[in-house]
């Protein structure tokens, strides 16, 4: 098999529900994290004889849909001795029936309190918690950059011994994920994208607009675009089209244009990074995209 599907069947790996023959069963099966039904995670452990690196995968599917079963390398992670996180959370119609101000929010606060219990679990799980990897497809994908890119997230004075835990990545390997949802970067990248509005609980791409500026609080605290810093882990991104910044794209929140866009970003601030454009691999350092995970985890 291709490393890592990498014939990418994109629609089925962004929603983290494809069927592959063979699926290792979870050591750990819907552990929940949270008091939401929607939090819950699985556990698939590596055999090893000491701690394990993990990978934790956060599902795609627009936070409107998905499901955190065969997440990606899965077997290939196994294999290598990486033991594998996959996480559901609350999506945006549960964060809007709590109440929750803008909806996106409750969607990365479970990706972030979930990583924090999984870190809690290392001595129980035998994880090295100084290597944990993101992995995520669309919104999965930017869950995961989110993560990696946003400011260390442990409360050392919270009585909740899991908020102890880092929210911290050691690297991310994202699928077509957006990278900002600012409406005018995203437009001035990709001018037909009527994307992200859903995340601020907004009707519409042009209400989104009109509001941008009240929003650009939350929209700085939410886009990776604008949370990348120096001190930030590499990131792999993997689109599967050629870049044309500034030009419409048959599936606009799939663009490369956004990894095009924030490929700026992170060259400016020295973030290492990759972008892979259709499985073009002759301009990467690793052979595949899972090499690129193997090294970061594993030496």
């Amino acid at each position: 098999m291709p490393p890592l599907r990498q014939l990418i069947p994109v629609l089925c790996l962004l929603a983290g529900t494809a069927s592959f023959a063979q699926t290792p069963a979870p050591t750990h099966a819907n552990v929940p994290y949270g008091k939401h039904e929607k939090q819950v995670l699985d556990f698939y452990q590596a055999k090893a004889e000491g701690p394990t690196p993990l990978l934790f995968f956060v599902h795609g599917g627009g936070w409107m849909g998905g499901d955190k079963v065969n997440p990606d390398f899965l077997a290939k992670c196994l294999e290598n001795g990486i033991s594998v996180a996959s996480i559901n959370y609350r999506l945006i119609q549960d964060a809007q029936a709590e109440k929750i101000n803008p909806p996106v929010k409750a969607c990365l606060d479970d990706s972030a309190r979930a990583l924090q219990f999984v870190r809690s679990k290392s001595a129980e799980w035998h994880i090295d918690k100084t290597r944990i990897g993101g992995c995520g497809g669309s919104a999965g994908g930017f869950t995961v950059l989110w993560l990696a890119f946003h400011p260390e997230m442990a409360d050392a004075k919270s009585a909740a011994p899991i908020a102890h835990e880092s929210t911290r990545l050691r690297c991310v390997m994202a699928f077509v994920p957006q990278t900002t949802l600012d409406p005018k970067q995203m437009q001035a990248w990709i001018p037909n994208n009527e994307y992200g509005n859903h995340a601020f609980g907004l009707s519409g791409i042009h209400e989104f607009v009109d509001k941008r500026d009240s929003l650009l609080p939350w929209i700085e605290r939410f886009s990776p675009y604008a949370l990348a810093s120096s001190d930030d882990p590499p990131v792999l991104l993997f689109y599967d089209n050629p870049p044309h910044l500034g030009q419409p794209y048959s599936d606009p929140p799939h663009s490369v244009n956004y990894g095009a866009g924030i490929a700026e970003k992170l060259q400016a601030v020295g973030i290492e990074y990759e972008i892979n454009y259709n499985n073009d691999y002759a301009h990467m350092k690793y052979p595949d995209l899972f090499g690129f995970l193997k090294e970061k985890l594993t030496k």
